[in-house]
């Protein structure tokens, strides 16, 4: 044997070592579309971002203070709490108000979307006036609504540490400020100074008239148990979740069904706390995001839960006038589906969902995020499409407790974006399809601690729950801490494509809610963003329209309440809207009360119509009159911006 034979030998193992390596990285990889295809993709969209404009003399924190047995993971109790809603909340028409939630001053802040008419109004902070606080308190999202039901909108804020509070928009108020809402509260609790009443951890809301009875109800998902999380004087009476797949000893959720509300200059409203409407295993996960929608024809929503720590659930409402129930749905066993792919059985890491029609087949397709990580927590993201033949066969099945959809994430190139928390699915260039933006990241800093974290998820499910066996989390650490936007569009074959990159929207800093709506309503839908620990950013619309549009703002017909504040109306939170095009496509959407992790997009809704449609379309409505009566008209509406009002029949304003 010559020398060079020998040194190749003994070189052979290294070598062999590093093939497997190459070979392993190839295969993990992510697939990713062809440059040329991205960039065809990318061309139909554009965005313009544009800075939020918000209140100064707060001070700025970077992380949270934390209960002391926190104190070696505290970056990972503070990756939460960035959130945006966008709104009509001046009664001006338009959504074009955003309520922010900024961890970095702790203040949900009320201010104008940037554009030709931000100068409207001065940005300025909620405050609870003399609701009792504590310093172990910070508000975790806004959801708009109009609670009392005199034609404004009014914000849910919720927190961790306390109960939540609705802050009752004054007919008597001049403009907005701070002074033109009155805080109330949704628990009773001590009278004024320190708050000393139930310490919720309050991450997910979900807002719709969850009995039938015409009037808005709400739930609220915990995601710790409740206790003094955020308490930096107080060492115990906390915990982490008992599994990372299977956990069931987080905060205890609620329903609260509207019983009663008053308006003119001291509003008020009223709730009915409902403790057992779901199974005890599902109300005490680990939620995330919530969603409402009504899947079945009804007019009743359905509600699913995101929850962090597996197995989500799709909860089929059996509710009547005064009584919210719900009965928890399951997907089918079948040979090759994986049980972390099935609906309510899934072991995932559930952050957001929203719904959306995106095979027009006229039945409702869900779309989850969960952690999607290569070399991290390689998940999917679940992109269930609806496999019932219609309406009626999808009422039977969910009634029999079956839960008919199969996830094609994989197969259509939405499965894998990152450490994913909310997402919307909204048509915003027109073209009839759907695309769909989520918000991905962690904790951003300099040290790498994936390798710490992938220990954890290897361990026994008996220490997890026990905070000092976590690995350390801290300022200066980093977990998918510069993970991007993503935002998948629809090619002309039918599968997505990640164009975030092309967009200009792929910025490496963690993103958390997401709202949409047609702020300067030029027809084309806008979208805010907020961030994790860092400035919340809104994107204009500058996409080159493919097609028409039908954007609807649909009220109850009822009168709003006298005053100096414009009443712009009240929404017909959970009212249906079926377009079918001549060419017998059709686009499904809803009044959406404020669904997802901590984004809530606009009341109105928008649909894209496509390119070859220029005259009026047929439009199927369904909703619950005040009363609580299902009401259904056909119409026929040409393309742009409607207002209609709902009573016992529909009409236009």
């Amino acid at each position: 044997m010559t020398p060079i034979s020998r040194r190749i030998i003994r070189q052979l193992p290294g070598a062999v070592a590093l093939l497997m390596v190459l070979a392993a990285f190839f295969v993990v990889r992510l697939p990713e579309a062809p440059a040329a295809t991205r960039s065809d993709v990318a061309k139909r969209y554009g965005f313009q971002p544009m800075n939020i404009a918000l209140p100064g003399g707060y001070r700025q924190q970077t992380i949270r203070r934390v209960n002391k047995d926190y104190k070696h993971i505290d970056a990972w109790i503070s990756s939460v709490g960035a959130g945006v809603a966008m709104n009509d909340l001046d009664g001006d028409g338009l959504p074009n108000d955003l309520c922010v939630t900024d961890p970095r001053i702790d203040q949900v802040v009320v201010t104008p979307a940037p554009g030709a008419r931000s100068q409207r109004y001065a940005p300025f902070a909620l405050t609870t006036g003399s609701l009792p606080m504590n310093p172990a308190i910070a508000p975790m999202g806004c959801a708009p609504g109009d609670f009392n039901e005199d034609g404004r909108m009014d914000l849910l804020v919720y927190y961790w540490g306390r109960t939540p509070v609705v802050q009752l928009a004054r007919p008597d108020a001049k403009g907005l400020a701070a002074a033109s809402y009155t805080p109330v509260e949704v628990v009773p609790n001590n009278g004024g100074g320190t708050y000393t009443g139930p310490e919720w951890n309050s991450n997910a809301v979900a807002v719709d008239d969850f009995d039938g009875d015409g009037h808005l109800d709400f739930y609220i998902g915990n995601y710790f148990p409740h206790g003094p999380v955020l308490d930096d004087r107080k060492s115990g009476g906390v915990a982490m979740n008992r599994s990372l797949s299977n956990a069931s000893n987080g905060g205890e959720d609620y329903f609260f069904r509207w019983t009663g509300a008053t308006g003119g200059s001291t509003p008020a409203v009223t709730f009915q706390r409902v403790d057992n409407a779901l199974p005890a295993k599902i109300s005490k996960g680990w939620v995330l995001g919530a969603g409402a929608n009504d899947l079945d024809g009804d007019q009743l929503p359905e509600l699913y839960l995101a929850q962090d720590h597996g197995t989500d659930a799709l909860l089929y409402n059996l509710s009547r006038p005064g009584k919210i129930e719900f009965q928890a749905v399951h997907g089918r066993r079948t040979p090759g589906l994986p049980k972390s792919k099935r609906i309510g059985d899934d072991s995932f890491k559930g952050m957001g969902v929203d719904f959306a029609d995106f095979d027009h087949d006229g039945l409702y397709d869900m779309f989850v995020s969960n952690i999607t990580t290569s070399f991290g927590i390689q998940e999917s993201n679940l992109h269930f499409f609806n496999t019932a033949a219609d309406q009626a066969d999808l009422r039977a099945r969910l009634r029999d407790g079956d839960a008919p959809w199969t996830d094609r994430s994989t197969k259509v190139g939405t499965a894998w974006s990152g450490w994913a928390w909310d997402v919307k699915a909204a048509d915003f260039d027109n073209s009839g399809d759907p695309a769909i933006a989520q918000t991905t990241g962690f904790v951003k800093g300099e040290v790498n601690r994936w390798p710490q974290l992938q220990e954890l998820a290897a361990s026994n499910d008996l220490t997890v729950e026990h905070p000092r066996f976590w690995p350390h989390v801290t300022a200066g650490d980093d977990i998918a801490g510069s993970q991007r936007l993503a935002f998948f569009a629809k090619d002309r074959d039918g599968s997505y494509v990640n164009v975030a990159d092309r967009l200009g929207l792929a910025i490496p800093v963690p993103t958390r809610g997401i709202a949409v709506g047609d702020a300067d309503g030029d027809g084309k839908l806008d979208m805010a963003v907020a961030r994790q620990w860092d400035e919340p950013v809104f994107y204009r619309n500058t996409s080159g329209s493919r097609g028409s549009y039908l954007n609807l703002r649909l009220l109850h017909d009822t009168a709003s309440g006298k005053g100096t504040l414009p009443a712009a109306g009240s929404p017909a939170v959970g009212a249906q809207v079926t377009v079918t095009t001549p060419d017998g496509r059709k686009h499904l959407a809803r009044v959406d009360g404020g669904s997802g992790h901590s984004g809530k997009r606009s009341n109105e809704i928008h649909l894209g119509l496509g390119a070859n449609v220029t005259g009026p379309v047929q439009v199927r409505l369904r909703w619950r009159d005040r009363s609580g009566q299902v009401r259904e008209q056909t119409l026929q509406l040409t393309p742009g911006r409607h207002t209609l009002l709902l009573g016992v029949q529909a009409k236009e304003k």
